[in-house]
Parts: C-alpha cells; sequence; structure tokens
C-alpha cells in the first residue's frame, strides 16, 4: 500500500461521514460565498476571482476555485448575484461543482445605519472516485497484506441536491456586522446504499468589523485606515474563530489573522499582502500552520482578484456596507 492510500485511509474517509465546506481565510474578498446579503453591496458591479491551495505537498493539495458576479439595483434597492465554485480533494477522489444565485434587500434604517437580508438557492454537483480504494477490513493488522474483500455497495457515484442559504447584514457609521446559514436543507451526500445519515451539517457564521478613521504616522504624513474584525463558524462539531485587522496604506492593503478552532492549541497564522485601485483589487494571502498538521501540510496559498465595472454616480450612494477592501 503506498502513500497516498494510506493518507486517503486515515484523512479521507471520514471526510465522508463528517464534510464540511471549503474555507477562505480573505473571507470578505469572496462576499457571496461568506454571506448572500453581501449580493450588490458596492456601487459599482463586482466580479471576483478566487483560488485557494490548501496543503500543498508534491503536487497533491484540496485546491478550491470560485468566480462571482454581483450588481445592484438602485431603484430597487436589491442585489442579484451568481456564483460557481470547483473543489478539488487529493487525488481527485471527491470533487465538487457548485452554482448558486443570491438575492439581496437594502433597507436604510437612517443617515448612518441600514440593513441588508440576503437569499441564496443554488444546486450543487459531487462526484466520488471509488476506483482503487482500500478499507480497514481488506488490511492484515499483523502482515500488511492486503486481500480485497466485499466491495462497498454505492448506489451511484456521484450526488446532486438542492442548497439554499439565509443572511443579513448590518451597519451603523463605521461599524459593520452580520451572520448567515448556509445548507438549510442539510442535504444528504452518502453515496453508500442505504446510508441516510450523512447529511451535510448546517453552517453557521458570524461576522462583525469596523473602518477607524485615518492616522497619521509622525513627519511622514502618511494615512492609515485600521479595520479590525471578526468571524466565528460552526458546522457540526467543527468550531473555528479568526481574529485580525487589516492595515490600508493609500492603495496598499496588509493584514494579519490568529485562527484557532476554538481549542488550547493555535490552528494557524494568516499574512495578508495586496493592492486595491478604484476598479481592481488583487490579495494574496499565507496560512501558516501552528499545528502538529504543519509537518504534512506545508500552509495553504491564495489569491483573490476584484474587478468593478461602469462609473460611478456624482451623488454617493449611502446604503452600501463599508467592509474591508480586501
Amino acid at each position: 500500500m503506498n502513500i497516498k492510500q494510506l493518507i486517503f485511509l486515515f484523512l479521507f474517509i471520514p471526510a465522508f461521514s463528517f464534510a464540511q465546506d471549503p474555507g477562505y481565510s480573505q473571507f470578505f474578498a469572496n462576499p457571496l460565498y461568506l454571506n448572500p446579503a453581501f449580493a450588490g453591496t458596492t456601487e459599482l458591479p463586482r466580479t471576483v476571482i478566487n483560488y485557494r491551495n490548501q496543503w500543498p505537498q508534491k503536487g497533491n493539495s484540496f485546491t478550491t476555485y470560485s468566480l462571482s458576479y454581483d450588481f445592484l439595483a438602485k431603484k430597487q434597492n436589491a442585489g442579484f448575484g451568481f456564483q460557481v465554485y470547483h473543489d478539488c480533494e487529493p487525488n481527485n477522489i471527491v470533487n465538487t461543482n457548485s452554482a448558486t444565485f443570491s438575492y439581496s434587500y437594502h433597507l436604510q434604517l437612517g443617515m448612518e445605519s441600514f440593513m441588508t437580508f440576503g437569499l441564496n438557492a443554488g444546486v450543487v454537483v459531487k462526484q466520488f472516485d471509488t476506483n482503487g480504494l482500500i478499507y480497514p477490513s481488506e488490511i492484515d493488522q499483523l502482515s500488511g497484506v492486503i486481500t480485497p474483500g466485499t466491495p462497498t455497495r454505492y448506489s451511484e457515484n456521484n450526488r446532486v441536491y438542492p442548497d439554499f442559504a439565509v443572511g443579513t447584514l448590518g451597519q451603523y457609521r463605521e461599524f459593520f456586522w452580520g451572520a448567515s446559514i448556509h445548507h438549510l436543507t442539510q442535504p444528504n451526500e452518502s453515496i453508500t446504499e442505504g446510508d441516510n445519515k450523512n447529511k451535510l451539517s448546517m453552517k453557521v457564521t458570524v461576522h462583525a468589523g469596523a473602518r477607524t478613521h485615518k492616522l497619521h504616522h509622525g513627519l511622514l504624513s502618511r494615512e492609515f485606515t485600521l479595520s479590525p474584525n471578526i468571524l466565528y463558524q460552526q458546522q457540526g462539531s467543527f468550531k473555528q474563530l479568526n481574529i485580525g485587522i487589516y492595515m490600508i496604506e493609500q492603495s496598499f492593503v496588509f493584514g494579519g489573522w490568529y485562527r484557532n478552532n476554538i481549542d488550547i492549541r493555535p490552528d494557524a497564522l494568516i499574512l495578508l499582502a495586496g493592492f486595491a485601485r478604484e476598479k481592481f483589487q488583487f490579495g494574496y494571502s499565507f496560512d501558516y500552520t501552528l499545528s502538529k498538521l504543519s509537518n504534512y501540510s506545508h500552509g495553504s496559498h491564495e489569491i483573490s482578484m476584484l474587478f468593478f465595472f461602469g462609473n460611478k454616480g456624482k451623488v454617493p450612494i449611502r446604503n452600501r456596507l463599508l467592509i474591508p477592501m480586501i
């Protein structure tokens, strides 16, 4: 048995029973994936491209791609968005493709506050490559000899199911917050005949942040904007807390976060660097693993690109979110 089969045996078979969504470190740079209420929260139409390479090792890693487009319908105070994403687990054992549509409604509460409510609906196609898999019952515990046993009965090699999410956002002056719930129907992802227990758990997300006033740095008179933020996610038994801050200096953006899985042991340190223009933003982040998985994971790389189209109106739109640039 080779190392790839061993890795699958101990890491990926449990994932069939305890599946969870891919996670992005640049969560604000993938707004529709984070919360459907983000649809139409910029004055100009927006296209976002995201790429994440998690735990790269000899070309064998978790890779995730996503592409989204959203815009604000000013007369209706509504936002519309569309997103597709592809997630690939090592050795192409599990591949996930998704296409979703988001709708949001913007409600202005006052001159300096408003709320947005969002809905999301889509379809997910999950494909499993079961050829060549080795199971614990086929391995002799003393000799390590593999004896093919009775194959597991699969109903099919893929699952297709609808998926739904809801979310809300709010802002008061320089403070903003939001919450979302994904997988409202908890779809069944199992491909094993007679197994009705492998349901995808609902994912609950709560996030908040602020955009401080500009600060001047001594004699250089450089203008900085600081944006602290926090994000908490829970999906089944998995829990995650991200705490960090953005620092924006003219067109350049820097950021750092500490990620913890609600444990006394830290999970990762995330560092980000990027730049932003009026119609283009770019960000690169690296996850430095702090847990014992560092011997295998070799960190994670993530890239985001945001494009804005059209021209801004002469009168700025009041009811849109004051979110970090990246």
